[in-house]
């Protein structure tokens, strides 16, 4: 539901000690989902609750045949100076592997 905020444990290995946190954004079945977040937020010393959220849209459109799965995260440019081109990094890597969880899941499934 928009406006509610979930949480959960990361299993990806190393980030274990890593707890998942979003608002959900908005929720158009079948065809978006987006929330907010703090990316790359993984020192469990450091409180990221204070610093700007970044947006996450996931967006399936018809392709044919076929559906088309855009992942567009947004607002790094508001995250603080000192870790913004880390958290850009990590993610930008993170969201490629997940595309690849994706694909596996769909081509095999």
């Amino acid at each position: 539901m928009p406006g509610q905020t979930t949480r959960g444990n990361i299993t990806i290995a190393g980030f274990e000690h890593v707890m998942f946190e979003a608002q959900v954004e908005r929720v158009e079945p079948e065809s978006l989902f987006s929330f907010r977040w703090h990316p790359y937020a993984v020192d469990p010393g450091t409180d990221y609750s204070k610093e700007p959220a970044t947006l996450v849209v996931f967006e399936l459109k018809d392709a044919g045949s076929a559906t088309l799965l855009s992942v567009v995260e947004s607002g790094f440019d508001n995250l603080p100076v000192s870790r913004r081109d880390l958290a850009f990094r990590m993610n930008s890597g993170g969201w490629e592997g997940q595309m690849r969880n994706v694909d596996k899941h769909v081509t095999t499934n």
